[in-house]
């Protein structure tokens, strides 16, 4: 369960409320990023003070909260309860202290379907933010300020379809016969690349070779969001629009209107334009990069399973014991780099789950190092541990290593037994800690005198590679092999 839905459970809206409140903490994002600042939406709790119940955060500007501050109370809530039904206007500044801060506070009310106030959208924006907004063009800031407004009735529909709006994207605003009335600095720039050196301001879109006026009109018309993408002069564009529709119900009195008294009417559209080239070529590019990639890990893990096939083939020819015995040693060890280029090959994250990597090298020893007359168990336990393919690879040769031991001298002779691997994390470190059930160690074994060469592999592997430490030792008839090592 999200913060947000604790929060709202304890207001106790009407369903009916409860569902347009949804709604509109679903749009709020959108208009966080055209207006440059933080929204918050508050109700009131049962002290009739203001707590928040959702938030949004803009990608076009700095936002004032590095951290959630819902189902908390509203930061400098320095407004009585109820404040604005005093005001003149439920639009007023209002200067708070957030964090050291000088803010610009703005309320707008959330009406519900039984013509009460249930929340507010409160618009939180630095001084000096707030100042360059009031800098901008009038027109911007009229049209801004209405489809701030129909954000909060809920008109808007078809923003979650929309890509977010960042600092580097420009915006223009159009009236309803599509003619354009304010660009920003940045948009002015976008058009400047696609050949369009003059001012648009005053232009219809229809004269722009641009699928500005398609979306547009769509937009008006069908009072829906829409989002298109299109290569127009060598540039990559992403063409977004939203309707702006207006309702002047209030005319100096703060009473809510009768629902469905009043209709809003079509004052015009944003349009949204962002430079997708360097991005979208980039992406292109890794995908292919990792698309050869994916390929080698394929074919490294083709030819390690071709070498392993060829050397199980000569330990099946070998007369002397031992030498069987070394070669199956050597087709695991070849096997188990095998299964980190098979991981590889198919994740694009460059990242290998340790716990399954595990499970496939228990198989590969289950058949080929166990003889079927001996029940031995072999079990992963522990959580899935992510790693980059380089530790990973010396992982899965450690456990390797150490499964082979349990199995060539714990189990010897043993006719039953288990064999677990278990996996711990540790947050920025893990552990590897391979346990078994069988004859235990010989007597005044010590590492550093008496390790095979299994072990020893191990222990360089761990101190050299990963940067961990090695142990062995029993306890309670059970023989533990632990690796520490930083993520």
């Amino acid at each position: 369960m999200t913060k947000e839905t604790n929060a709202l459970d304890r207001v106790g809206l009407l369903p009916a409320d409860r569902s347009f409140l949804d709604k509109i903490i679903g749009d709020i994002g959108l208009l966080a990023d055209l207006c440059r600042a933080d929204l918050l939406i508050a109700c009131n709790d049962r002290g009739g003070r203001l707590f928040v119940v959702a938030q949004a955060r803009p990608h076009s500007a700095t936002s004032l909260y590095a951290e959630s501050v819902v189902d908390q109370p509203l930061p400098a809530n320095d407004a009585e309860p109820h404040w604005w039904e005093r005001t003149l206007s439920p639009f007023s500044v209002h200067t708070v202290s957030v964090r050291g801060a000088s803010v610009a506070r703005q309320f707008y009310p959330i009406w519900g379907v039984g013509g009460n106030v249930i929340a507010y959208v409160v618009k939180d924006a630095y001084w000096l933010q707030y100042e360059r907004h009031r800098r901008r063009s009038r027109v911007f800031q009229l049209a801004l300020h209405a489809f701030t407004l129909m954000v909060t009735r809920g008109e808007l529909r078809g923003a979650e379809s929309l890509t977010p709006f960042g600092e580097h994207d420009g915006v223009m605003y159009v009236s309803t016969d599509r003619r354009i009335l304010y660009m920003s600095g940045i948009a002015a720039e976008l058009y400047r690349n696609l050949g369009y050196r003059d001012s648009l301001i005053g232009r219809r879109l229809s004269e722009l070779d641009t699928v500005d006026h398609q979306i547009a009109s769509r937009a008006i018309n069908e009072r829906e969001a829409i989002q298109l993408q299109k290569e127009e002069h060598g540039r990559i564009y992403i063409h977004k629009a939203v309707p702006v529709r207006w309702q002047a119900w209030y005319q100096g009195t703060l009473r809510a209107p009768k629902q469905g008294s009043l209709t809003s009417r079509s004052r015009g559209a944003f349009i949204m334009v962002h430079d997708a080239t360097e991005r979208l070529r980039t992406e292109a590019e890794l995908a292919s990069r990792m698309s050869l990639l994916h390929e080698v890990h394929h074919r490294v893990k083709n030819n390690l399973q071709m070498i392993a096939s060829i050397t199980r083939m000569q330990a099946r020819r070998a007369q002397q014991v031992e030498t069987r015995q070394l070669l199956e040693e050597t087709v695991n060890r070849i096997m188990s780099v095998a299964v980190v280029h098979e991981f590889l090959s198919q994740n694009e994250k460059g990242v290998i789950s340790l716990n399954d990597v595990a499970r496939r090298i228990l198989a590969q020893v289950q058949q080929g190092l166990i003889p079927p007359e001996q029940q031995i168990v072999l079990r992963v336990e522990g959580p899935s541990i992510w790693l980059p393919a380089d530790k990973a690879t010396r992982c899965t040769l450690i456990i390797n290593e150490l499964v082979q031991n349990a199995i060539e001298h714990g189990m010897a002779g043993v006719s039953r037994g288990t064999i677990v691997v278990e996996l711990v994390d540790h947050g920025d470190k893990a552990a590897i800690i391979v346990k078994d059930d069988g004859q235990g160690l010989p007597e005044g074994f010590a590492l550093t005198t008496h390790a095979n060469l299994g072990l020893q592999i191990v222990n360089n592997m761990v101190e050299r590679d990963l940067s961990g430490a090695f142990s062995i030792s029993m306890a309670g008839g059970e023989t533990k092999a632990v690796v520490d090592f930083p993520k």
